[in-house]
């Protein structure tokens, strides 16, 4: 009769599978609480993203009201030009107007573009913690693949090789978290 090697295994549970039970329940608790604070910040990039483009929109409204009033008023001073001075009151009247418009839509609109670069710049922030946040998602996730591995096969070396992503990815959603400036730049392009 053969024996099976897997018969003669043990069959109480091994300081392993507990070492690899509660690294993955340390990991799974970072991974998500890291879930939640990233949710928040895509929903925040959503709304950069939103306030960018209504402000860019809202811009190029400006700059066409610019431009209109300033069509307007090369038309008021031709004709006022080929007027007697008498009749140019009025014409003097409404380029003074259009001037103004023209000048308070020039002002506001390099508000708004001011405001559609700010809302660019959140977004570019927000997306640079993203990036931390996803690259803690993925390496933790490594992890737990490799300690589930590690259970499987009794091997240490690979509960040892899973601490590895773990830690990164744990210093990455800590980092995530804190607003630390770490950003390995080679990953986080890979994932984008």
């Amino acid at each position: 009769m053969e024996v099976n090697p897997l018969d003669t295994v043990d069959a109480r549970p091994s300081r392993l599978n507990a070492a690899v039970a509660i690294t993955v329940a340390l990991l799974s608790t970072v991974m998500g609480v890291c879930k939640v604070k990233d949710d928040n910040i895509v929903q925040a990039m959503q709304q950069a993203q939103a306030d960018k483009v209504d402000h860019y929109a809202f811009y190029q409204a400006r700059n066409l009201r610019e431009e209109l009033a300033r069509a307007t008023l090369a038309q008021l001073r031709l004709q006022a030009a080929g007027r007697p001075g008498g009749e140019r009151a009025g014409y003097d009247e409404a380029i003074a107007q259009y001037e103004k418009l023209a000048t308070d839509q020039a002002q506001k609109k390099s508000e708004l573009l001011q405001q559609a670069q700010q809302d660019a710049k959140n977004y570019d922030a927000l997306n640079f913690r993203d990036d931390q946040f996803d690259l803690a998602d993925a390496a933790i996730s490594i992890a737990i693949a490799v300690l589930a591995i590690a259970s499987l096969t009794q091997f240490w070396w690979l509960y040892g090789l899973a601490l590895a992503p773990g830690l990164f990815g744990t210093l990455m959603g800590i980092a995530g978290l804190a607003g630390w400036q770490l950003h390995p730049q080679f990953l986080a392009g890979l994932l984008s």
